[in-house]
C-alpha cells in the first residue's frame, strides 16, 4: 500500500508560483497549502479559491449588536425611568448611537468567529510543512502525491525553476 508524501517547492516569484500552481492543473497531485510572504491576488486566483463566508458572520454579528444595543438602551432606559428635560423615556436618536456601538463591538465578534471556524483555525499541524523561507523571500507551494510519485513531484518543481523538500 502507498502511503502519502508531502513535496514543498520552493519558489523566489509570485508570478512564477502562480504559473506553477496553474500547471500542477493537469497532474493527479493534489495541492495541500500554499505559503507566502505577502498576500497575493494572482496566485488566489490561480488556486481558484472562493469567496469566504465570513462576511456572513461579520453581518449577523452586527445585525444582532444593533438590536441588542438599542434593547439594552431601552431596557435601562424603563427600568430607571430617568426623564431628562421632558424627553421621552425611550428616545430614539441617543438609543440608535448605543445600537451602532453595539453594531461595531458584534461585527468584529461575528467576524472572529467566522474566522476561527471557517479558517480553521488554530491550525499546529501546518507548521510542520512549513519552511522559515516562506515568511520572507519565497513562496512554498505542498503537494501530497503517492510515495512513487515522488520523484516526479521533486522533477517537475525542479523543472519550474524551483527547489523540492519532502515531508515524511
Amino acid at each position: 500500500m502507498a502511503t502519502d508524501r508531502r513535496v514543498m517547492g520552493l519558489f523566489p516569484d509570485e508570478k512564477q508560483t502562480a504559473e506553477v500552481i496553474e500547471a500542477m492543473s493537469a497532474y493527479p497531485w493534489q495541492i495541500d497549502r500554499v505559503h507566502s510572504p505577502l498576500p497575493s491576488h494572482r496566485i488566489s486566483t490561480a488556486l481558484k479559491v472562493k469567496k469566504s463566508p465570513v462576511g456572513w458572520f461579520t453581518l449577523a454579528g452586527g445585525i444582532l449588536g444593533f438590536f441588542t444595543g438599542f434593547a439594552l438602551a431601552a431596557y435601562t432606559a424603563l427600568v430607571w425611568k430617568l426623564i431628562v428635560w421632558g424627553k421621552p423615556i425611550i428616545a430614539w436618536i441617543p438609543f440608535v448611537i448605543v445600537g451602532f456601538e453595539f453594531t461595531i463591538l458584534f461585527s468584529v465578534f461575528g467576524n472572529v468567529l467566522g474566522l476561527l471556524i471557517f479558517g480553521g483555525l488554530p491550525d499546529y499541524k501546518g507548521l510542520e510543512e512549513y519552511d522559515p523561507r516562506c515568511s520572507g523571500e519565497h513562496f512554498g507551494i505542498v503537494a501530497t502525491c503517492t510515495e512513487g510519485e515522488q520523484d516526479q513531484v521533486i522533477e517537475f518543481f525542479r523543472n519550474k525553476g524551483g527547489e523540492a523538500r519532502v515531508f515524511e
